[in-house]
């Protein structure tokens, strides 16, 4: 399965509600599954690369919990979720390597599951490699889709297949979905996701397509913790009425 683009979107609200009724969909699978095993269900998410990585591992983290998985820091776990990072071509080998170790523990665990997202697999290149020479991984998706993660996870869990659901832009913000923390006492806030500036050096406009601001709203109701503003350009001017 390979989406474009994001045509035909719900407003933030109505997809907020709508990935929130496949949590609750997961959610009975997983039980059923845990009851049928004895035991909690778990996953290992591990993320590679920059703050932005950081802060949409807690998403996922958040709604994994809410599915009710616990999270542990072995990979011989249910699930094993990689966010990676393709800023040097060394970051994409390392995924590659640790594919190779992953590929082993489901050789003795064919029900593990394995999940792949994040700016690596914004590449054709790499999306055609992982369909050709890793057809274990189960799911595939890029950074623009990251708010339908629980709705990939639940057909993930019903498919026998290889999900593979990469878009090439988005201009939707999706809120008030759920996240876990890393720390107590501070936390990333995004005030826009993307970037327009197109330097030489820099792939962040390729893989995290244009400039996306949040609503400042939404951004005040986030800023009563401590935090550190996420934007990748180096200067921020910040303007209150």
């Amino acid at each position: 399965m390979t989406n474009e683009s994001s045509k035909g979107q719900n407003t933030s609200a109505e997809e907020t509600l709508r990935q929130r009724s496949f949590i609750e969909l997961a959610q009975a699978l997983t039980a059923q599954k845990s009851n049928t095993l004895g035991r909690p269900l778990t996953y290992c998410l591990t993320t590679f690369g920059c703050q932005m990585n950081e802060k949409q591992s807690e998403a996922v983290a958040g709604i994994m919990d809410e599915i009710g998985y616990h999270r542990q820091d072995n990979e011989e776990a249910d699930v094993v979720i990689y966010n990676t990072c393709t800023v040097r071509e060394n970051a994409n080998l390392k995924v590659y390597g640790r594919l190779g170790h992953l590929h082993s523990l489901k050789d003795h665990n064919p029900d593990m599951k394995i999940i792949l997202f994040g700016c690596m697999m914004q590449e054709q290149h790499v999306v055609d490699k992982i369909k050709k020479s890793y057809p274990f991984v189960n799911l595939v998706f890029g950074t623009h889709n990251i708010f339908k993660y629980a709705e990939l996870f639940y057909e993930m869990l019903q498919s026998e297949q290889q999900i593979v659901d990469i878009w090439e832009g988005t201009d939707q913000i999706v809120e008030d979905l759920p996240t876990e923390r890393n720390y107590t006492f501070k936390s990333g806030v995004n005030i826009m996701f993307g970037c327009n500036n197109f330097c030489t050096y820099c792939i962040v406009p390729y893989v995290r397509g244009r400039e996306r601001s949040r609503l400042p709203l939404c951004l005040s109701c986030q800023s009563r913790l401590k935090k550190c503003l996420l934007k990748r350009n180096i200067c921020l001017r910040w303007r209150t009425a």
